[in-house]
């Protein structure tokens, strides 16, 4: 099974200048953590509820003046859309991630493929890497 045949491709998708305000009540509205950011239909970054609360929040940003470009995560995981699901699943279980931008071969984005997605299908993959994405992360003492 293919990436597109599962994903979700009417995503909102963020425009790096929009405040985190507008991009925090399309999460809501949509009931998601994270969005893909978009500039002429290129992924450029994501921006997640943690990203919001960690950059905006924790630095007292006013989040109708604060850009989604100023709080968003850059170094963005994606899949193509004709990865197979499987791969799509690795991705996620590798970066400990829920959500996973697709693009096309062009490299536009074309939608969002969540572990949700995933686990409907009949992949045993969807176990395996929710397995790997709630394990506890490596992470250095100071």
């Amino acid at each position: 099974m293919q990436v597109h045949e599962i994903m979700t491709s009417s995503v909102h998708i963020a425009d790096p200048n929009m405040t985190i305000r507008e991009a925090s009540r399309w999460m809501r509205d949509d009931d998601v953590g994270a969005l893909p950011v978009g500039e002429n239909d290129r992924l450029i970054g994501m921006i997640t509820d943690r990203d919001i609360v960690t950059r905006a929040v924790a630095e007292e940003r006013a989040p109708g003046n604060t850009s989604v470009r100023e709080v968003m995560s850059e170094g963005v995981c994606y899949c193509f859309e004709d990865d197979d699901v499987e791969g799509a699943s690795q991705v996620m279980a590798t970066h400990q991630i829920r959500r996973l931008a697709v693009i096309n071969r062009q490299k536009r984005l074309v939608g969002v493929v969540a572990l949700a997605d995933i686990s409907r299908t009949d992949d045993e993959c969807a176990q395996d890497a929710l397995k790997d994405i709630s394990a506890p992360a490596a992470r250095e003492r100071h």
